[in-house]
């Protein structure tokens, strides 16, 4: 801990009841298990690459190509590990249709090419208004992605908030939850090779699977036979027939018998009138037993009964609360920024270029409405403005839940 203030990584670390003293030197976690179906988003990635490069190339009037983009399962730990230090963090989260996080990052130097070639100017400075260029183009794209999903009426209505774009230390960017599917990007702009990064949370992921028509697939069972196996199968024109001729096509367990009807079997298969397995008398000739019954007998006697037990949970809720509450003591001093904000609006670059002194722009706020209370750009209450003296103020008038709090920091 740096003398006399904190890093956002250290402030993360002790909400999270992490040891600050061991950031930095633990091992890698390992891979993330997926539990959405990547080959078909990365087939969806492959579709939606052309368009991404017609975006970029349209509005930078530049040579564009897109590599062929990779989808991976990916935690909060991979994806810093990948992006730079201070990236541009564009979020332009699922509304309508779909609902969760979808985040877009890029490293500054493909903001400030973008920016450059798209406003025709030499080495641009990254500000509010280079950033709302960089959320133009993201919002194309991800209209793009949008028209994709929701052709044929698979997502009908769907819809993400403006793009919004910040420039701030990876470690404060706001990032899905657990495991998210991460997009990659391999773009080529103007002779220069950058990465744009795409990052949705496991809901959206796997609402997308579902509307381009994929989906996990259910694991193949363990090699050998057991009564469901064997009583399910379809059975061939040879398999219908008495048990005392061939036998073409059953398999039991890796055992071919294919050609069971010259085999003699302690008197012939042909005349199998009754058998005695084990001591259990079966009366039942094998010319009648259907192939149902067999193999679900056989399946019974080679398989041992599972042993199944019930599974108790750790209360996690319980556990973690205690952490947070213990560490939190020790960052209440942080200077935390708090913004009240008015309203918002979506303009073009056109609109904005031509903007001049006594342009009125309307906002989403109707007259009256309470007004967003948001610290660190994370909205925590409503209020009302006020007039204290003569300046202004904001009267709290509604505090979001916690759970918000806690969601909207992480």
């Amino acid at each position: 801990m740096s003398e006399g203030s904190i890093s956002q990584a250290e402030i993360d670390a002790l909400l999270s009841g992490v040891d600050i003293g061991g950031l930095g030197g633990g091992s890698v976690s390992s891979s993330p298990i997926a539990s959405f179906d990547i080959p078909t988003l990365q087939s969806f990635s492959e579709k939606i690459k052309d368009k991404l490069s017609g975006v970029i190339a349209s509005m930078t009037e530049s040579s564009v190509e897109v590599a062929t983009p990779t989808v991976e399962a990916c935690g909060r730990d991979q994806l810093l590990a990948k992006i730079p230090e201070v990236p541009i963090a564009v979020m332009a989260d699922y509304s309508t249709g779909l609902s969760g996080d979808h985040l877009f990052l890029l490293s500054a130097e493909f903001a400030t090419k973008l920016v450059s070639l798209i406003n025709k100017e030499e080495n641009p400075s990254l500000d509010d208004m280079a950033l709302s260029v960089i959320s133009e183009v993201i919002a194309s794209h991800s209209g793009a992605e949008i028209t994709e999903l929701s052709s044929g009426g698979k997502l009908p209505g769907l819809a993400t908030n403006p793009p919004e774009a910040v420039n701030q230390p990876k470690a404060m960017v706001r990032m899905p939850q657990g495991t998210f599917a991460l997009f990659t990007y391999p773009v080529t702009l103007a002779g220069e090779a950058f990465t744009l990064w795409e990052a949705v949370s496991s809901p959206v992921a796997e609402g997308m699977v579902t509307a381009l028509g994929g989906g996990s697939q259910p694991a193949a069972p363990a090699g050998g036979f057991n009564a469901q196996s064997l009583g399910a199968a379809p059975a061939s024109p040879a398999m219908a027939s008495p048990m005392g001729g061939q036998m073409g096509g059953m398999n039991m367990g890796g055992m071919g018998m294919q050609q069971m009807g010259g085999m003699n079997m302690g008197g012939g298969m042909q005349q199998m009138g009754g058998m005695n397995m084990g001591g259990m008398g079966m009366g039942m000739p094998m010319q009648q037993m259907g192939m149902g019954q067999m193999g679900g007998m056989m399946g019974g006697m080679m398989q041992p009964p599972p042993n199944v037990q019930s599974l108790s949970f750790p209360n996690l809720q319980t556990a973690g609360g205690a952490g947070e509450q213990g560490n939190i003591s020790l960052i209440m001093d942080v200077n935390m920024e708090m913004t009240v904000e008015l309203g918002r609006t979506k303009k073009t670059i056109k609109e904005i270029l031509g903007m001049g002194e006594g342009t009125i722009i309307e906002l989403d706020k109707l007259a009256g409405e309470p007004v967003d209370i948001l610290v660190n750009h994370k909205p925590i209450a409503k209020g009302e403005v006020v007039v204290i003296d003569e300046n202004f103020g904001v009267r709290v008038t509604e505090i979001l839940p916690a759970i918000e709090h806690v969601a909207a920091s992480i």
